[in-house]
């Protein structure tokens, strides 16, 4: 029988070397997909391979065993060359029962490996599953190579000495499974142990049993001697500059970079959230770095998170909050308040599938409309997205520079996937970033003090209260031009919106030229993104570039307002095209701006867009 993993350089059947492999863990929300996969991540970074990850939970909090709305699953794509994504197809899928398989089998690559728990194939799970017979016995999985046993009963034997009770026995599985794993992908159990040993420290006979586990399963992939599609497959090192490395997902870097702009900024910080999937991870981390000056409150409501951190940014700190999509709607009010009051605040939106709950754990881009046009009023406000995981960091530094230095709220833009996903980060030299320390006004200038009195960039003071002699009104009534008092006069009203506006276009004062990502201005095509698009974008225009095509890509951080050189750069190519997790909002902002014929590419599935999809697209665009 043929090996089941096409490696890109093979040497021996029984000793091959890939370039990349894919894998997706797959199972019951409560089987431990997620810790399987993100502890094989852990092994992958330690081996130094490059990596992105793909954490695919269930919308239910606990859905029925078995069933198919309560898989979850962890897609890692790991290898010794540049990974930008978490990969097309799957070229091994572990399948922990019949549901896991059914939902996920469709995305394996023809002539991929299936290992799946025979044990968990009952008549029972079956019928949960949709399905009308054993597909581990039917002919129906012909076309992938099977590794089917009973791992439930292989786990139940190894821990049987621990004296666990059938229950808590079956929990080992994912360890049992993670064994194999780390067999067949070459990789060294030790650091798992350690962890084992550190998670059940006060529990020892927890850790026993899951390290008997996990080394069983390893045991199993090298004594097992099967012929055919279990094989072990060696992924060298990817070459990477030197530095220290450690794994981040997108809410860890936002965290420490909200942290770092802070400290840039020279202010304490306080964060006031509340809880929603997928922002709630930020809240988490933020709560652990309180040695930094980060104060973080969990609010009764999104109304009360954002308030508190207004009341923060009046009273002199880095106000920040955060939500997703039904969260940011309710905060709306509110930033039309931070906006007349001119205040800074960041505001974090990990966007999820919608309307309403909508698809709360998968992933879109569709709040691109929202932050940009989404309050009442003529109320602006800078915008800007992250790309990656480790891109959020230094977006939340530059959300941070921008709210401080011109006094306005921001919004920064993530989604589900970037939150959720990991991948390796060089820890930055922050000797490298420039400092932009807040300035507060101390004492009234000659002729008096202006609350609204503007500096270069339109930016009004920032004082803290009881400074003695600036004592000034707040609120959410129009302020009058200079004084700030209550005006609501129609002269007044039309040169404060003008204002508001000028200065946040103002800020595309102070960011960099947009660039092409690759290509260059005068391609024939470019394919225009922004957020989470990256990945699949950039590896498919590369592959397609490589082709003879003339195609450029251009990814945009700053979305309002944009790089001031925008309109020449889009207008010097022949066809724009603007792929996105939406109905095409991106395209539409570029239309208005600019007078381009941007041709949406769109997918609101919940899922990210591949490498394949964007290939086609750009197929298309140049036919």
């Amino acid at each position: 029988m043929a090996t089941a993993l096409s490696a890109k350089k093979i040497e021996t059947p029984q000793n091959q070397k890939s370039d990349a492999v894919v894998v997706r863990f797959a199972g019951d929300s409560g089987d431990g997909m997620q810790l399987t996969g993100g502890q094989f991540t852990l092994s992958s970074a330690l081996a130094g391979n490059d990596f992105a990850t793909f954490p695919d939970f269930p919308a239910e909090i606990r859905a029925p065993v078995g069933t198919l709305f309560g898989v979850s699953a962890f897609q890692v794509n790991f290898g010794s060359e540049a990974i930008n994504t978490a990969g097309d197809q799957p070229d091994v899928l572990v399948a922990m029962n019949p549901a896991a398989l059914k939902t996920n089998v469709g995305s394996l690559r023809e002539g991929g490996l299936i290992i799946a728990d025979s044990g968990e194939f009952s008549k029972r799970n079956l019928e949960k599953a949709k399905y009308g017979g054993n597909p581990l016995e039917d002919g129906s999985l012909a076309k992938w190579q099977l590794l089917a046993f009973d791992i439930s009963a292989l786990t139940l034997e190894a821990v049987k000495p621990f004296g666990l009770g059938n229950k808590e026995a079956l929990r080992c599985k994912n360890m049992w499974t993670l064994g194999l794993a780390l067999w067949m992908f070459d990789r060294d159990r030790q650091p798992i142990v350690d962890w084992l040993n550190a998670k059940f420290a006060k529990k020892p006979e927890l850790a026993g049993s899951n390290i008997a586990a996990l080394n069983a399963g390893h045991a199993y992939g090298e004594t097992a001697e099967l012929s055919g599609p279990l094989q072990q497959i060696h992924v060298g090192a990817a070459s990477v500059a030197p530095g220290l490395y450690r794994t981040v997902t997108g809410a860890e870097s936002l965290s420490y970079g909200l942290v770092a702009g802070a400290q840039l900024a020279g202010l304490k910080m306080f964060f006031g959230g509340y809880p929603i999937t997928p922002a709630s991870a930020i809240l988490h981390h933020l709560s652990r770095l309180k040695e930094y000056g980060i104060t973080t409150f969990q609010a009764e409501d999104e109304i009360a998170a954002i308030a508190s951190a207004i009341g923060a940014s009046y009273a002199g700190s880095l106000g920040v909050t955060s939500s997703s999509g039904p969260g940011i709607a309710l905060k709306g009010e509110a930033m039309g308040l931070a906006i007349m009051t001119e205040l800074p605040l960041v505001i974090i939106n990990s966007q999820r599938g919608g309307p309403s709950t909508g698809l709360p754990t998968k992933t879109e881009q569709s709040d691109l409309y929202q932050a940009v046009y989404g309050r009442n009023g003529d109320a602006p406000m800078p915008v800007i997205a992250a790309r990656s995981p480790v891109d959020c960091f230094d977006c939340a530094i530059e959300a941070v520079r921008i709210a401080t230095q011109y006094m306005t709220p921001v919004m920064l833009l993530t989604d589900g996937y970037i939150a959720n996903a990991a991948e390796p980060w060089k820890l930055p030299d922050l000797e490298g970033y420039k400092p932009f320390p807040a300035v507060f006004m101390a004492e009234a200038q000659a002729g008096g003090f202006m609350p609204y009195g503007r500096d270069a960039k339109l930016a009004r003071p920032w004082v803290k209260p009881g400074t003695p002699g600036l004592m000034h009104r707040i609120g959410g009534i129009e302020k009058e031009v200079d004084t700030g008092h209550i005006n609501y006069s129609p002269d007044n009203h039309q040169a404060m919106t003008d204002i508001r506006s000028a200065k946040v276009l103002g800020v595309a004062d102070s960011i960099p030229d947009q660039v092409c990502e690759s290509g260059a201005a005068g391609a024939k095509l470019a394919v225009v993104g922004w957020g989470s698009t990256y990945g699949p974008i950039h590896q498919a225009v590369k592959r397609m570039r490589a082709k003879g095509m003339d195609v450029a890509h251009v990814h945009i951080r700053h979305i309002w307002p944009m790089p001031k050189n925008m309109g020449d750069l889009l207008k010097s190519f022949d066809k724009v095209i603007v792929p996105e997790m939406n109905t095409g909002q991106l395209k539409t902002l570029l239309r208005d701006q600019f007078l381009v014929d941007a041709r949406p590419v769109n997918k609101v599935s919940g899922q990210p867009f591949t490498i394949a999809e964007m290939e086609s697209a750009i197929e298309g665009a140049l036919t």
